[in-house]
């Protein structure tokens, strides 16, 4: 079992930043893979960035550039460093970790583990 809990959402306004992390506790958490998604309203969920328990880093084209995601030395925490924010950054964020890469495909995602998610709201 794995526990996540996110924390760092907020409101901001466009071209500002946040910093989301999320903090796993629970069996070897240390040696899952992680990643971020998010909902938007009337969106589907989409994967925004992935890191391996070995440190390999994978974004969305819609972040690259902007986003930045990275785990503490322990690997139990997971952070993601969001700059230059856009209104279309606006969602719901979600942590996800499971021992295969967390996935989107037809229209779902999955993972072993998520958290309750936290709320970004980008102002124009």
């Amino acid at each position: 079992q794995v526990h996540l809990v996110e924390s760092g959402g907020g409101s901001v306004q466009a071209g500002g930043s946040l910093r989301l992390s999320c903090e796993a506790s629970g069996d070897t958490a240390s040696q899952w893979n992680m990643a971020w998604f998010r909902q938007a309203p009337g969106k589907e969920r989409e994967r925004v960035a992935f890191i391996t328990y070995t440190g390999d880093v994978n974004y969305a084209d819609s972040v690259k550039g902007r986003f930045t995601l990275s785990r503490g030395s322990t690997k139990t925490t997971l952070y993601l460093q969001m700059n230059n924010l856009k209104p279309d950054d606006t969602a719901m964020y979600y942590c996800a970790a499971d021992l295969r890469i967390p996935i989107c495909s037809g229209g779902k995602c999955f993972a072993a583990y998520w958290g309750q998610g936290t709320q970004v709201t980008v102002s124009s």
